[in-house]
């Protein structure tokens, strides 16, 4: 049983001397784990950092089997993005989030093509952190619990669109809200594309995706909490930029 494929690598850990065990997600087969052997040398370790497009060929005897992964470089995003703190943060943040949303060995070829722009970008700084966000929604959208933010959806309109229900994920008006207001989520104006979309103003639009990652995806899937890493990137955009380098 063998396959090829290109992937990006979301983790990697040691496995007995030389080998590592690397997680990587692909547009045709989705989430995949194998062996790599000899990937803990110093010519194979380099390459296996988070975020790195790989040429992969995977080799079980059972398909059911972990297997053993060929790997060649294609692109390395670990360099690019170490220039920059907050986009360092990112970049760990969206390896993490993939690694614990995806179900192993379930394509899910749009949102690779979104996954790999993304990260196609990590050298736009000033553009990266809201196309992220725009990542995220698609991530929250390609798992079954997307945003609708077109109008409210008490009243209909378009217009003064201020809170997320948290039950269904739609937009809500001030009037619509009535005396339900307190329980509302706020509608960041980032998430809806409006405003400068600042890295601050950004971090909060996270907070709202964050709830349904939370409350709504994660609680359905595992219970276990949201990934470590997404805080810090969040910490990271809410507060100024540090210089680079």
């Amino acid at each position: 049983m063998d396959w090829r494929d290109t992937g990006i690598l979301l983790s990697s850990r040691r496995h007995g001397e030389s080998s590592m065990i690397i997680d990587v997600f692909t547009p045709e087969r989705g989430r995949h784990s194998g062996v790599v052997r000899g990937g803990a040398s110093r010519k194979v370790a380099p390459i296996l950092q988070p975020g790195a497009q790989l040429d992969l060929a995977w080799r079980a005897r059972l398909e059911e089997h972990l297997g053993s992964f060929s790997v060649e470089l294609q692109r390395s995003r670990a360099a690019i993005a170490m220039q920059d703190r907050t986009i360092l943060a990112g970049l760990n943040a969206v390896v993490a989030l993939l690694s614990f949303v995806l179900p192993e060995r379930e394509a899910h070829p749009g949102l690779y093509a979104q996954t790999r722009t993304l990260l196609d970008l990590l050298d736009k700084t000033d553009l990266w952190p809201l196309a992220y966000l725009r990542w995220e929604t698609a991530l929250l959208e390609e798992m079954g619990y997307g945003l609708d933010l077109r109008c409210c959806a008490v009243t209909g309109a378009e217009d003064g669109l201020v809170y997320i229900s948290p039950k269904s994920g739609r937009a809500v008006s001030a009037r619509g809200a009535g005396d339900w207001a307190d329980r509302m989520l706020p509608l960041p104006p980032a998430l809806r594309g409006e405003g400068d979309a600042t890295d601050p103003d950004i971090a909060a639009a996270l907070g709202a995706t964050g709830y349904f990652l939370e409350h709504k995806l994660a609680a359905d899937q595992s219970g276990q909490p949201l990934p470590a890493a997404r805080a810090r990137f969040i910490d990271r955009l809410a507060r100024p930029r540090e210089p680079s380098g």
